[in-house]
């Protein structure tokens, strides 16, 4: 095995300056209080901005007792940051001046850029231009700026208020979208979390989400990173940052919409984003130990857990309440979300049995019944006794929040029980927007335990941690090394193609196991070949411009002796020269008829920006019909590879049915980690299929065997 080759180095835009600005320019200030340059100097007057402000105004001499310049040129040299509160048209001269006065960065807040269509493309790609040319940093354009709570600084255009909770390590958010960037200032707000940063970077012509995202990395004031994307522009980078936020404890939450072709289709005309494979990218964030979350919800409920219990889970989930209907909710619930509801071990279930009425039954999901009634303190016990089992990461209490009375009890005994706990434990009060007690909704909040008014969105949320911690798992038992590159099949075609047989050798000296045969150039080939193999054979038409042969008649099977095959030969020929009469074939396959078994595909395909991804499913007509595959990451263990054979929906086809043998999973695994490992190791190739992969029962002699096989490289 060979070391992997070092990752290039990718570089990041230092933002400190933007962030922690000694100095600030506001280009475009007006008396006006309602305007851009108005709310921004608001903001930075509310928050009490302790460095220094210059304003820029062609219509005023003063704002507020400050002096105003007339132009940019009038600024001293050296500013950290100028804020562009000025119509598009004049941002690309405003620029100029800016690096001109050796300005370190501005703030774009001007829209019709790329987002509008090919005629702000290219003023996009100007202000790139002059980004890179002369060095200054530019924030934007179409975004709402940022906001670094930890420090004080606002510089954004909506009317913001200091806040209290910036003490202590908190969630720091990037997102492209301004409006995202605003509702999750509100949400976090509005649960009372502390904040590091909010980041809108907009259509990122200089600074985008990566360079925001390192310096949160390295920031001692970020805990928890929560990002929204449309389109990760370097994608090679954001990869090598979740990387390094992973090895640094740091957890990243993501929400990037796309899954959909509308969404895909909005994300282009929001901000000029060309959305590259959704499922790839999902798959390469996931290896990483990215957070990824389907809706706002799951973002904020993620957040709310990892900030106050980073350190990953290890266990299932355990579920406490006192009444039987929830807790038949919530198998349904976590069923249908694969969330794991551990057993509990004998010990556990003992101590709980001498805590409970004998009525109750002690296991996972818990109803403790009535008793919390009468003995109010009892619950915080049981929920302790719970956690202390091994086999239990985290646990959720769901109760009505119930009368006066019923609400201190729970302040005084439940709450503090929660806010004790090590590993994550959240508390759900049912009846969704129910009114609850001031004097119990403040010990909630100042107890900082995870709180939720929905069951369903605290267990997905639960969902969404368990597989942050698979995530780091797997990514310890990811293979590093790198397999030595095995030559390529032969002189590459111009289609980048090669044909089965030089695919299915080439593979075969990786370890890919194929059925006996070799390739015929004619008839009488074809009879010594068999005759060396045994009956029955099956033929196939070999070029490199012939991927698809059955579609051409290029395959004929189940041929029985020298006559058959030799009728075969000549039926095979007439039919590729009837569709195609210009192609010249290499020779046909003659192969032996391998005995039936479960058809898979294995494949493996190289996204330009991502890298290599590996997919494994039912093959022949299922994959067409079902599109039951599992998409993974190139390096994934044969383990975790089995695991996710286990995920498949036709898993249970896989296990035996109706009779029918189980299948080898590890030797599936093994073909996945082969393909897999070929991809990592020969970078010109873009595409392997196996399809079908035959698998057979464990046990057998030969557990897999791959009938057909497609290598395609880069063309040269």
């Amino acid at each position: 095995m060979n070391p992997a080759p070092e990752s290039p180095v990718l570089v990041v835009l230092p933002i400190d300056r933007i962030l922690t600005p000694r100095s600030i320019a506001i280009v475009g200030a007006s008396a006006d209080p309602r305007s851009f340059g108005g709310f921004v100097l608001a903001n930075l007057d509310r928050f009490g901005y302790h460095g220094a402000v210059h304003l820029v105004s062609r219509s005023s001499a003063e704002i507020n007792g400050r002096p105003c310049v007339k132009t940019v040129a009038d600024l001293p040299e050296g500013i950290d940051l100028a804020v562009l509160a000025i119509p598009e048209g004049g941002v690309l001269e405003a620029v100029h001046q800016l690096a001109a006065r050796k300005t370190g960065a501005a703030v774009l807040f001007a829209s019709g850029y790329a987002e509008a269509g090919e005629e702000g493309q290219a003023k996009q790609q100007a202000l790139a231009l002059a980004s890179r040319e002369s060095g200054i940093l530019l924030v934007g354009p179409n975004c709402m700026g940022f906001t670094n709570y930890a420090d004080g600084v606002p510089v954004t255009f909506e009317p913001i208020e200091p806040y209290a909770k910036v003490g202590q390590p908190g969630v720091s958010v990037v997102a492209q979208s301004g409006f995202m960037a605003a509702n999750l200032r509100d949400g976090l707000i509005g649960r009372g979390l502390p904040i590091g940063a909010i980041f809108s970077t907009g259509n990122e012509a200089s600074v985008g989400v990566e360079d925001v995202l390192a310096h949160y990395i390295g920031d001692p004031k970020t805990r928890v990173i929560s990002v929204y994307v449309e389109q990760i522009r370097r994608p090679k980078l954001f990869l090598q940052l979740a990387a390094q936020a992973r090895e640094a404890g740091k957890p990243i939450v993501l929400l990037m919409p796309g899954r959909s072709a509308r969404a895909r289709e909005a994300a282009q005309s929001h901000t000029g984003a060309l959305v590259g494979d959704h499922a790839t990218a999902t798959t390469l964030l996931q290896r990483e130990a990215v957070v990824m979350v389907g809706s706002l919800d799951e973002l904020f409920d993620t957040i709310a857990i990892l900030l106050r219990y980073p350190a990953p889970p290890t266990g299932g989930v355990a579920f406490m309440t006192g009444s039987g209907a929830m807790k038949n909710i919530a198998l349904d619930f976590a069923d249908d979300i694969g969330l794991h509801l551990p057993r509990l071990t004998e010990a556990t279930t003992q101590r709980l049995k001498d805590m409970l009425p004998s009525y109750a039954v002690a296991e996972n999901p818990l109803d403790y019944t009535t008793i919390g009634v009468r003995q109010p303190g009892l619950i915080g016990e049981i929920l302790e006794t719970i956690l202390a089992d091994e086999p239990v990461g985290s646990i959720v209490l769901s109760i009505p929040a119930g009368p006066a009375m019923a609400q201190r009890d729970k302040a005084e005994h439940i709450v503090p029980a929660l806010a004790r706990a090590t590993k994550p434990a959240v508390l759900v009060i049912t009846g969704d927007g129910g009114p609850m007690e001031s004097f119990f909704l403040e010990a909630i909040r100042s107890s900082g335990v995870p709180f939720f008014r929905s069951t369903d969105r605290a267990l997905r949320a639960l969902g969404r941690v368990a597989g942050y911690t698979e995530a780091l798992q797997r990514a310890a038992r990811a293979t590093r090394d790198t397999p030595a590159a095995l030559s390529l099949p032969g002189f590459v075609p111009a289609s980048g193609v090669f044909a089965e047989y030089q695919g299915k050798s080439w593979l075969a000296q990786a370890g890919l196991a194929i059925p006996k045969g070799a390739l015929a150039r004619s008839a009488d080939d074809a009879v010594r070949i068999a005759n060396d193999i045994g009956y029955p054979v099956v033929i196939k038409a070999q070029a490199s411009e012939l991927p698809h042969k059955s579609d051409v008649g290029g395959v004929i099977v189940g041929l029985a002796d020298e006559a058959d095959l030799r009728e075969g030969w000549q039926r095979l020929h007439a039919n590729v020269t009837r569709h195609k009469p210009d192609l010249q074939l290499d020779g046909a396959l003659v192969e032996a008829m391998g005995p039936r078994g479960l058809e898979l595909v294995v494949g493996a395909k190289r996204d330009a920006e991502w890298g290599p991804v590996v997919l494994v499913g039912l093959g022949g007509i299922w994959i067409e019909a079902l599109k039951d595959v599992r998409l993974l990451p190139a390096d994934m263990a044969e383990d975790d590879i089995v695991v996710e054979l286990g995920r498949l929906k036709a898993a249970v086809v896989l296990q035996g049915i109706r009779g029918a043998a189980a299948v080898d999973l590890r030797a599936i695994a093994r073909v996945v980690a082969l393909v897999g490992a070929q991809m990592r190791a020969n970078p010109q190739i873009t595409e392997i299929d196996i399809n079908p992969l035959v698998a057979y029962p464990v046990g057998s002699t030969q557990p897999v065997l791959a009938l057909d096989a497609l290598v395609v490289v880069a063309p040269a």
